[in-house]
């Protein structure tokens, strides 16, 4: 077993720039990150919320009315003008290959000056297209509008493989999918969920790294569901794998800070992907450090030998003035031995 568990960078880190998230989570984690996200800086900080420009600009939709979100400002939700079909519905850019392709360029030139290791990719955070069009369609057109959304977000993910290595590069696919499930969506089948992450990942090229961050949420740190056990992560991760064609590179969940219980973790025993190469727990937790960390891990454990350690989420929704500790509280954790974990 390695003296050391790998680090994943769930997605956002509340700084001022890309060049910053990557210089701070370079110079603190070292080897410990595979991968390094450009910390989703700026508009892009709050999730998916700078999305509603692109429903407000996209051809073919008026505004409908306002949607609560816990913890968050209400956002604007989106309608079909009369006469127009979902298909016919036309998006703008979403800014999502932009935004990627300007942190590729200051990744490579911090890689040039060695700031950034050689070996490290960039990892590109996505949400998906249902949870994207979950927040801004008004209900009773948002399943009609979600594969036309879709479309042009693939388009972008298309731009971005031809524009970077596709040996610099892993993608990310953000699934809020099981507060979708549990939630008001509650009627779509997992079958049909589970198709259609497969479809994003499958979009991804064989030899760009792909990942999958499974989201409960973080408003207030505190998830818009409280999931029970890692069971319906569990089920749609294998249904994912099964639906695909190619591999999945890694697999995130999340870990309530509550949860060192075998009961949470006991589903880990049937995750049964094809290939996965990489498993993260959401066990870090800056509220009750190392020793709550330890809890979890005793307790996952017990269900699955190997794995990496994370947050349960992005960090956007926290203050910068904590980005230090949390990092070091990583290095901490992924530093203990197998004995210190006991």
């Amino acid at each position: 077993m390695p003296t050391q568990r790998p680090v994943l960078l769930v997605g956002s880190v509340p700084l001022g720039s890309a060049t910053e998230v990557f210089e701070t989570i370079a110079s603190s984690l070292g080897g410990l990150a595979r991968r390094i996200p450009d910390g989703e800086t700026g508009n892009r900080l709050d999730f998916i919320g700078w999305q509603q420009e692109v429903f407000r600009k996209a051809a073919g939709l008026e505004a409908e009315g306002r949607r609560e979100v816990p913890g968050g400002p209400p956002f604007t939700t989106f309608r079909l003008k009369a006469g127009v079909a979902a298909k016919d519905v036309k998006f703008g850019p979403t800014g999502y290959a932009a935004a990627a392709l300007q942190s590729f360029e200051d990744f490579k030139r911090l890689r040039a000056v060695g700031k950034v290791p050689a070996g490290m990719r960039l990892q590109v955070c996505l949400p998906t297209p249902l949870a994207v069009t979950n927040v801004f369609v008004a209900e009773a057109a948002a399943l009609s509008v979600w594969p036309t959304y879709e479309r042009r977000l693939l388009e972008e993910v298309d731009e971005v493989c031809r524009a970077i290595p596709h040996r610099d590069l892993a993608i990310q696919w953000d699934l809020v999918e099981p507060v979708i499930m549990e939630g008001s969506w509650a009627r779509l089948s997992v079958e049909r969920v589970a198709s259609a992450i497969a479809r994003l990942v499958d979009r991804v090229p064989a030899d760009v790294e792909v990942g999958m961050h499974l989201c409960y949420g973080d408003r207030g740190h505190k998830h818009l569901v409280e999931p029970k056990d890692m069971a319906l992560m569990i089920d749609l991760s294998n249904r994912v794998s099964s639906a695909s064609i190619r591999s999945i590179t890694w697999l995130h969940m999340p870990v309530p800070r509550s949860r060192s219980d075998d009961a949470y973790f006991a589903p880990l025993r049937d995750l049964n992907l094809k290939t996965l190469s990489e498993l993260y727990l959401g066990i870090v937790h800056l509220t009750d450090g190392i020793d709550g960390a330890k809890r979890r891990l005793a307790a996952a454990k017990r269900a699955a030998a190997d794995f990496g350690i994370a947050t349960e989420c992005g960090w956007g929704r926290r203050q910068r003035e904590t980005v230090p500790a949390l990092l070091n509280l990583h290095r901490e954790i992924a530093q203990l031995g197998q004995a210190g974990e006991r």
